[in-house]
């Protein structure tokens, strides 16, 4: 055992004593009620209740009701959009926003192309409707088309074959998943 002449560090500090400390007992039956506490529990309870739809809703410029829409990303093959344009892809799910408000097409809207997204659906088929008898024209088809742009998994629509809703309707691709590129990887790589 070591004693303070042994250790220069013992020697220096060996004199400090410990600072006596004032006890504070929290009562934990009662919430604190402090500024900070009703901050952060304001923040938490935004962050809950906050609406996770990034579909905006202010004003847009609107199309015609008879106008054909389409939309790539760069990248997608020419066949590949030739075929989506053709409805020669087999849509997995479809959508019908006829008689809905814009508030309510955009929330049908975005958990339709979420729950695509989820079950990994390839080619959708969305109906919103030509707005012909709508103030304005076109509204809801209007909104759809910029809606379905800020989706980054969108890679391309096309109105539909008169069959399916024509202009009235729209052919949606969605990317690959990652387990419908490595399925592809495995089928074509042997």
């Amino acid at each position: 055992m070591s004693t303070k002449d042994d250790n220069p560090f013992l020697s220096e500090f060996g004199d400090i004593k410990p600072l006596k400390q004032d006890k504070v007992t929290l009562s934990s039956t009662e919430p604190d009620k402090s500024i900070n506490h009703t901050i952060r529990q304001n923040s938490a309870e935004k962050f809950t209740n906050k609406d996770l739809n990034f579909l905006i809703d202010s004003p847009i410029e609107h199309v015609q009701p008879q106008e054909e829409l389409c939309y790539k990303v760069d990248g997608i093959q020419t066949g590949v959009f030739k075929n989506l344009k053709r409805g020669k892809y087999h849509y997995q799910d479809s959508l019908d926003l006829h008689r809905h408000t814009v508030a309510e097409a955009r929330q049908a809207l975005f958990s339709f192309i979420n729950r695509a997204i989820k079950d990994e659906y390839r080619c959708l088929l969305i109906t919103h409707g030509k707005g012909e008898r709508s103030n304005p024209p076109a509204r809801i088809k209007s909104y759809v088309s910029v809606w379905l742009k800020q989706f980054e998994q969108v890679i391309a629509y096309h109105s539909a074959q008169p069959k399916h809703g024509g202009t009235g309707s729209l052919y949606v691709l969605l990317k690959k998943s990652v387990n419908q590129k490595l399925e592809n990887r495995e089928r074509f790589n042997q």
